[in-house]
């Protein structure tokens, strides 16, 4: 078993199957070393974590759907690399929040996804990040979250 799948497992985490795109776009691109991953919306085995962050849906509901954006980018790493060993580094995080034009606390809630990178990954997992607070994501998402990675 390999040292990631092994972490995953302590952490009782089972990676979901990739979602496949909805739109006319790939899940990932590898371009070298490099893996880039498309967004990742927050759909998980219960359906979609939908709804407004400040409209409705809390900051720690936000931090799951981001956690599970998280997941959903893993499970895709997975795909293009076959073994997460393979995980040089988690360059980047892009996260996406929908969320009522007056709320401020976008980055907690993309702390469940960046969290969920260092737990998984250890140091590999320190990313640098952006985090934008948007007017609507597909299927009324409650976040989306996109990577950047260095593989091996």
């Amino acid at each position: 078993m390999s040292t990631i799948a092994a972490r995953l497992a302590e952490l009782g985490i089972v990676l979901p199957n990739p979602v496949a795109p909805i739109a006319n776009y790939v899940p990932f691109v590898r371009s070298g070393t490099l893996l880039v991953v498309s967004g990742q919306i927050s759909l998980g085995p219960d359906g979609l974590m939908a709804g407004k962050l400040g409209g409705g849906v809390s900051i720690e509901e936000g931090q799951k759907a981001a956690r599970q954006c998280g997941l959903n980018v893993i499970a895709q790493i997975q795909s293009a690399v076959g073994n997460l060993d393979n995980v040089i580094r988690i360059v980047r995080l892009g996260g996406f929040i929908n969320c009522t034009p007056d709320f401020l606390d976008a980055p907690k809630v993309m702390n469940g996804a960046s969290d969920l990178m260092v737990e998984v990954f250890g140091d590999k997992g320190r990313h640098a990040r952006s985090t934008i607070g948007v007017a609507a994501l597909p299927a009324n998402a409650a976040v989306e979250v996109e990577a950047m990675v260095e593989i091996a």
